[in-house]
């Protein structure tokens, strides 16, 4: 044999690094219908492409299934798969190693959509700050629509039923196909200018292929520059639009944006007729408390009537003349039993205090009686006095040789100190 031998291990390496070095084959978009798909325990997905002409093995590994994977896959998903083509070494096989998988058609719309919500988003046309209120009693309502379906005339229904006082100005635009989105944007800038209350945007229900242009980026813009307040209303309730994020208020459906624009005239009504029977009712208690306060008044006025009081003094005077005229002559009789009563005892004072008086004139006399010089000087005692008349009471003071006259019981005397002897 000639030329060189190679294991198998060798032939499978050079074959991978030749894939390897294929650009093409590291970043490659693969279009195919999906089968044999089979979800791992350890989080990777195991899936064949097929298409007429043959089949490619797959997978995806569970690191890549976070931001690479948006929806559940399933067989017969129409799908087109970005990832690098790559040899598995140990069998010698090669496969798809995905790291972004988009569903064909509405999945690749729905890529787009979720790219320009983000963006819209980071930019803040979905802030509620921005958001302006929807008038309560909007008499001008523009609508944004296709003239003709469903929408247009459950619009027009349940707006006249709710309020036929309420004028609609329908722009008619294109809601559905190419140059879809200029014509809603033409819609909403023509509304603008005719001064309308509340401009409604929407259409009926549908695909989201038919809905697209209330995806577009013009139509996003246009509403969240709109001075007027915008109500979106496309499609059925579950049907989600950019429009719906960046409008002033979403309705679930076109019917439902027109209860919300357009106040309920028989509500009001009906209120209208709640408060008058209220204001009634409240006018009447009013009129029955008042009367019912008159009533009351009347009484008391009858009670302060001048002629009623002046015979009620009348009456309170001839008592209090009466209890005075009767108190007088208690009084009178008490005053006379006092007097008759102090001019007794004054008698019986008087006399007792002449006896008094007397008996004390008595101790009194003999008292004076027993105190008296002539008593005393009859007993043989002197009154002795200087020459001035003044009482010698002791020998203190007086001289020898000085004279001094004594008063006897019969007369006086004078003398002359001869000697002092002191005890």
């Amino acid at each position: 044999m000639t030329g060189n031998i190679y294991s198998v291990g060798q032939v499978n390496a050079y074959i991978k690094n030749m894939f390897a070095q294929d650009f093409m084959m590291s970043h490659i978009y693969v279009r195919g219908e999906v089968s044999n798909c089979k979800y791992h325990s350890s989080g990777h997905i195991y899936f064949t492409l097929k298409d007429k002409t043959g089949i490619l093995q797959a997978v995806m590994f569970s690191g890549s299934r976070k931001n690479g994977l948006k929806f559940r896959m399933k067989e017969g998903d129409n799908c087109i798969v970005l990832g690098s083509i790559r040899v598995y070494e140990r069998d010698g096989k090669y496969q798809l190693y995905a790291e972004e998988i988009l569903l064909e058609g509405a999945g690749l719309l729905y890529q787009r959509f979720e790219a320009l919500k983000k963006e819209l988003e980071e930019m803040g046309m979905f802030a509620p700050e921005y958001k302006q209120p929807i008038p309560r009693f909007a008499s001008r309502i523009g609508v944004v629509t296709a003239p003709t379906g469903a929408a247009v005339r459950d619009i027009q229904n349940i707006s006249h039923r709710r309020n036929p006082f309420v004028q609609l100005i329908l722009y008619p635009a294109q809601v559905q196909g190419e140059g879809a989105a200029r014509s809603i944007v033409n819609g909403i800038r023509a509304l603008e200018e005719r001064n309308v209350d509340v401009i409604i945007v929407g259409r009926g229900g549908g695909s989201i292929e038919d809905l697209w242009a209330f995806n577009e980026e013009i139509v996003a813009r246009a509403i969240f520059e709109c001075p007027v307040p915008v109500i979106s209303a496309v499609g059925h309730e579950t049907d989600v639009t950019i429009a719906d994020f960046v409008a002033d208020l979403r309705a679930p459906t076109p019917s439902a944006a027109a209860e919300l624009a357009v106040f309920d005239y028989r509500q009001i009504s009906e209120q209208m007729d709640g408060a008058r029977l209220a204001l009634n009712r409240c006018i009447s208690q009013k009129l029955s408390r008042t009367e019912e306060r008159i009533r009351a008044y009347e009484k008391q006025m009858q009670l302060l009537n001048p002629k009623n009081r002046l015979a009620d003094y009348r009456q309170r005077a001839a008592d209090a003349l009466d209890r005075m005229q009767n108190r007088m002559e208690q009084m009178l009789r008490e005053h006379r039993e006092t007097l008759e009563g102090d001019r007794q005892r004054l008698q019986n004072l008087a006399e007792l205090t002449v006896k008094e008086k007397r008996h004390r004139m008595e101790i009194y006399a003999a008292a004076l009686d027993g105190h008296s010089p002539l008593k005393k000087l009859q007993s043989g005692y002197a009154f002795v006095a200087d020459e001035k008349g003044k009482r010698i009471r002791g020998v203190s003071g007086l001289k020898e040789g000085e004279r001094i006259r004594a008063w006897l019981s019969d007369g006086s005397l004078t003398a002359r100190v001869e000697e002092i002897q002191k005890e």
